[in-house]
């Protein structure tokens, strides 16, 4: 049965909320069925609904349950990757975008062939797979159904497991990224929404920011942590987050196939700083509302109880719902977007080398079983998560030891013409095997007691020496950079590049410097 704390009003919202979302998403996806109409939304987005929709997919279930009990485990320092986030958004728009963008790319495997050659494209088209499923899918499945079995209790989690990942495939597969895309941008409209009216709550019960600011342990409040600290030690943060938040921000097919749409690279420039500037509210919408649990709910048994404790305790009748509503919503919207960046990678990357003069509906239909296949898998692995020690270890973990190879391939490439397709290759098959191995010793076996954080750079640097190596051994017998490939040189173009007839707050260098000064501020603040 359901959870007593929600009324009919609250039931009554959620269906309405739903059933408002899938209306949408029809709308939204009707008559298309070109690639770029399902892959890319016609690349004719615009810049709110490119910045709405990144944050709707990355603020999934996951992180609503991981940033709040993660402020009520460990501190504020959960927030450092949210504020880095911020800072890699910009360093993507100014070196990054404008070659992708203007390479008129579906995937970003597809970039990778252009810059080295088709070893690389399809390396990293499987490891993006194994990551998109395995790691994002089933973790938002298995967070967002920890939640919904709160609420029915009565339910096995395989079963919730099912239902969010039946609704959220059906949506996916119906309607392509056009649908995906701008529920999302309404998704996050109403999450903010949700989130602001729960942190106002959440400060008001627990006496006043001064009440929070003064009764909560200082350790808590603080985003630079000492070398010893068992959540984000500072060099950690300085060496490891931000190679993990270039993967993610930068090279992840989910998040930059929201730029991809976008009508024009002005567009794509100005919906990710939007995106950036969203993320800062992170802290005070997601984040202090689980410090603030730690005045109102002391001694609650796991900190993945945060946020729902929060909202059936907090929230007013129908209100209840419409978080309630909002959080199942931003689960199946997550998955939605995660399965049809998937289904991206199989169609244009595997299936149209094998058969490029498919035609444009059955790409499309083959993306659409893709997106079923895919589902099933993580839908199988979602509940097995359930045994390791926590989701965000297991996340976090998992991310650490398996992108170094990819930082180092992006990484090296934009800025080296050196960088040949042989140590491309050599890097993505090596550099996954040493992380493969890494994490068998020090996470497996516990022969060593690393913090996962510090695997990044370690195995970034190995993977770098790596390219860089194998380069110059095979530079005579590889073609370095392929005639339509993106040069390294396109990566500093934003220092030539003219912008005129536009006001100085259209200017994308202008809003850059303003959010990194804005980011720079808060992590003062809360240092």
């Amino acid at each position: 049965m359901a959870d007593p704390w929600l009324r009919p009003l609250d039931w009554g919202v959620v269906a309405l909320y739903a059933g408002g979302l899938i209306v949408l998403g029809v709308l939204a996806s009707r008559r298309r069925l070109a690639p770029v109409d399902y892959f890319l939304a016609s690349r004719g987005t615009t810049w709110p609904v490119i910045g709405l929709s990144l944050l709707a997919t990355n603020i999934s279930s996951t992180a609503l349950v991981g940033l709040t009990g993660g402020a009520y485990s460990t501190g504020l320092s959960v927030f450092d990757y949210e504020w880095s986030a911020t800072l890699i958004l910009v360093f993507f728009c100014l070196f990054l975008l404008p070659s992708i963008i203007r390479s008129r790319i579906f995937t970003m495997p597809e970039y990778l062939e252009r810059r080295y050659d088709r070893r690389a494209r399809l390396l990293f088209a499987l490891l993006t797979l194994f990551l998109n499923v395995v790691v994002d899918s089933a973790g938002v499945l298995y967070s967002g159904s920890l939640v919904c079995q709160l609420l029915f209790p009565a339910w096995p989690l395989w079963m919730i497991v099912a239902v969010l990942a039946g609704g959220a495939g059906i949506y996916t597969i119906v309607g392509g990224l056009r649908s995906v895309i701008y529920t999302e941008a309404v998704q996050a409209v109403v999450l903010l929404a949700s989130a602001a009216l729960i942190s106002v709550s959440a400060f008001q019960r627990a006496g006043g920011w001064h009440a929070v600011m003064t009764q909560v342990d200082p350790a808590a409040l603080s985003l630079i942590r000492p070398i010893d600290d068992r959540g984000l030690p500072w060099p950690g943060l300085l060496l490891g987050v931000p190679l993990l938040g270039f993967y993610y921000w930068c090279t992840n097919q989910s998040i930059v196939q929201r730029m991809l749409s976008a009508r024009d690279l002005d567009e794509a420039r100005w919906g990710a700083l939007f995106a950036g500037f969203l993320k800062l509210a992170v802290l005070f919408l997601i984040v202090l509302p689980g410090t603030c649990a730690l005045l109102l709910f002391p001694h609650l048994p796991r900190a993945d109880m945060v946020y729902p404790t929060l909202i059936l305790h907090l929230l007013p009748v129908g209100f209840a719902g419409l978080v309630v509503a909002a959080f199942v919503a931003a689960t199946i919207v997550s998955i939605a977007s995660l399965l049809n960046s998937a289904s991206t990678l199989i169609t244009m990357d595997v299936v149209r080398h094998f058969k490029p003069h498919l035609s444009d509906a059955r790409t499309v239909w083959v993306g659409r079983v893709s997106t079923a296949a895919m589902l099933i898998v993580a839908v199988l692995w979602a509940p097995q998560l359930q045994r390791f020690p926590s989701l965000w270890q297991y996340l976090q973990a998992v991310l650490a030891y398996a992108v170094p190879p990819v930082v180092a391939v992006f990484g090296v490439g934009m800025f080296w013409r050196g960088a040949n397709a042989e140590g491309a290759a050599a890097t993505l098959i090596l550099g996954s095997l040493c992380g493969l191995a890494l994490f068998i010793v020090n996470g497996v076996l516990r022969l060593t007691h690393l913090h996962f954080i510090y695997a990044a750079p370690i195995l970034t640097f190995i993977d770098s020496a790596i390219l860089v190596l194998v380069s110059i051994r095979t530079r005579d017998a590889a073609t370095v950079i392929q005639t339509d490939a993106p040069s390294p040189a396109a990566s500093w173009s934003f220092l030539s590049e003219k912008v005129s007839g536009l006001p100085f707050w259209k200017n994308y260098r202008w809003q850059a410097a303003a959010l990194v000064a804005l980011t720079a501020l808060v992590v003062i603040a809360f240092r």
